[in-house]
C-alpha cells in the first residue's frame, strides 16, 4: 500500500541514525501529519458529519495552533502570529487562552481554505525549527514540546476515525485507501491468563514523557483475576447478536437501553445487514465481515452488554495495566497492529503458538475497561491552560487502554488512559473479557 509505505518513511526516516534528535522527532511527527491527509481532497478535508468529528482541516490547524500558542508565543513573544483570529478559530477547548469557535460549526469554516493552513503549518513549522534550535535541551521547552508532539499523535488517529465517520455518511461509501490482501491469518482460540494480584504499582513512574492523568504513580490492591488471552471476535460479537443481544433488556445497563431503544442500534457501526448476511465499512470501503478480526467500534454498552451475556466482566483498568507491565516486550511487539502497519483495520490475532499470555494488548481497538475516568490519589493538573488538556473531563467517561490500529507506534505505554464517553463508537474500540479467580 502507497499510504502506508510513505507513513512508514515518514516516522521511521528520523529514527534511521538511532534515537532522533529534537528536530527530526518535530520533523517526523509533522510529517506524519501531512502523509495522512494526502489521499484527501480538499472537499474531504473541510467537511464535519458529527460534532464529535472535526474536519480534517481542523485538525492540521489546530495542532499547528498548539504549537503557536503554546510554545512560540511564550518562548518567543516578539514573533507576530500567522493571523489574529486563528488564536479563535482553532482553540479546542482551552477556556483559559479565550473565546472559541462553536466545535459542531467547525466544517463551516469554508475560509481559511486549505491552501493557507498548510501555508500556517510552513510557517509555524520554520519558527519552531529555530526554536528548537535555540532552546532544545532546556526542562521547561522539551516538556512543551513533548507534550505539543504527543498531541498531534492523537490528532492523527482522530484524522483517520473522522474521515471514516465522514466517509460513511456518504452514499458512495469511498474508500480512504487501496483494499490490501483480503486473506487474513488465522485467530487464536479463546484462552484465559490468571494473575495473582496482589498489592502492585500503577501509574506513570516519571521516566519519559506522560500526560498528567498517566500520575502519580500509586498503589492499588488487586483480587486475583482471569484475562482473556485476545480480543473479542466479530463471529463471536455476531453471536451475541444471533441471540437477541440487542433485544434483551435484561443485559444491558439502563441508559444503554435508552440508547439502543432511542437510535435503533442493531449491530456495531459500521455493519450494514441483518442475520448472516452483514458486510461492514472500513477505510477500504465496504468490505466482507472478517470473523477472526476483533470487533470494533463498539460503545461501552455494547461492550458491558457482550460481557454481561458472555457471563463474565470488562476489566478494570488497574488490572490491565498490572498485566500489561508483566508481559514480555516481546509480547507487545508481537505483530503489533499500529498505525505505521498500514492495515487500518484491527487484524486476528496470532496463533497461539506464537506467544504465551495475552496478545493484543497494545493496537488493533482500544479495549474497554470498567473503569470510570477519574483522578489517580494526588492527581494535580499541569499548571496554567495546558491544565485544562485532561483533568477537567473526569466526568462521564470510561478509560480505555491499548491503543488502536490507528495509534501511532512509540505513541502508547503500559499507563496511557485514554477516555470516552459510554455511547462513543466512532473511535476504533474494542473488547477484552475478564473474570474473577
Amino acid at each position: 500500500m502507497e499510504s502506508a509505505c510513505l507513513l512508514t518513511h515518514a516516522a521511521g526516516a528520523a529514527q534511521a541514525a538511532g534515537q532522533p534528535g529534537l528536530h527530526e522527532q518535530y520533523d517526523a511527527v509533522r510529517a506524519t501529519s501531512m502523509t495522512l491527509a494526502a489521499p484527501l481532497g480538499a472537499e474531504d478535508c473541510q467537511a464535519q458529519s458529527m460534532p464529535d468529528c472535526s474536519p480534517v482541516k481542523w485538525h492540521l490547524a489546530h495542532t499547528t495552533w498548539f504549537f503557536e500558542t503554546f510554545l512560540l508565543s511564550r518562548f518567543l513573544p516578539s514573533r507576530a502570529a500567522f493571523h489574529p483570529q486563528y488564536r479563535m478559530l482553532f482553540n479546542s477547548y482551552y477556556n483559559a487562552i479565550g473565546d472559541k469557535h462553536p466545535r459542531p460549526q467547525r466544517g463551516l469554516l469554508t475560509r481559511p481554505a486549505l491552501a493557507e493552513i498548510l501555508e500556517y503549518r510552513r510557517h509555524v513549522d520554520e519558527g519552531m525549527r529555530a526554536l528548537i534550535g535555540r532552546l532544545g535541551g532546556e526542562p521547561a521547552f522539551d516538556a512543551l514540546l513533548a507534550l505539543g508532539l504527543n498531541h498531534e499523535q492523537q490528532h492523527q488517529e482522530l484524522i483517520l476515525t473522522d474521515v471514516k465517520h465522514l466517509f460513511h455518511a456518504n452514499p458512495l461509501r469511498p474508500a480512504y485507501a487501496p483494499a490490501g490482501s483480503p486473506a487474513l491469518p488465522p485467530g487464536t482460540p479463546a484462552g484465559w491468563t490468571r494473575f495473582d494480584g496482589g498489592a502492585t504499582r500503577i501509574g506513570h513512574d516519571g521516566t519519559g514523557f506522560a500526560f498528567d492523568n498517566e500520575g502519580p504513580a500509586h498503589e492499588v490492591l488487586l483480587q486475583p483475576y482471569y484475562l482473556a488471552d485476545r480480543l473479542v471476535t466479530q463471529h463471536e460479537y455476531l453471536e451475541f447478536i444471533r441471540d437477541g443481544g440487542y433485544r434483551r433488556p435484561e443485559l444491558w445497563l439502563s441508559l444503554g437501553w435508552e440508547r439502543v431503544c432511542a437510535e435503533g442500534w442493531e449491530a456495531p457501526l459500521y455493519w450494514h445487514g441483518q442475520r448472516d448476511q452483514w458486510r461492514v465499512f472500513t477505510l477500504h470501503g465496504m468490505q466482507e465481515l472478517e470473523l477472526q478480526a476483533p470487533v470494533t467500534h463498539v460503545s461501552y454498552y455494547e461492550a458491558d452488554a457482550y460481557a454481561r451475556w458472555a457471563r463474565v466482566r470488562l476489566p478494570r483498568e488497574a488490572e490491565w495495566e498490572h498485566a500489561c507491565r508483566r508481559l514480555p516486550a516481546s509480547v507487545h511487539a508481537l505483530r503489533a497492529n499500529l498505525l505505521e502497519s498500514g492495515h487500518l483495520d484491527p487484524r486476528p490475532a496470532p496463533p497461539r503458538k506464537e506467544h504465551r499470555g495475552p496478545v493484543q494488548m497494545y493496537g488493533d481497538t482500544w479495549e474497554w475497561t470498567c473503569s470510570a475516568y477519574g483522578a489517580y490519589p494526588g492527581f494535580r493538573p499541569d499548571p496554567g491552560a495546558v491544565g485544562e488538556y485532561n483533568g477537567k473531563f473526569m466526568c462521564n467517561q470510561y478509560v480505555l487502554r491499548g491503543g488502536s490500529c490507528a495509534t501511532p507506534r512509540g505513541h502508547l505505554r503500559p499507563s496511557y488512559r485514554n477516555f470516552f464517553p459510554p455511547e462513543a463508537r466512532w473511535q476504533f474500540t474494542g473488547i477484552r473479557l475478564a473474570r474473577d479467580a
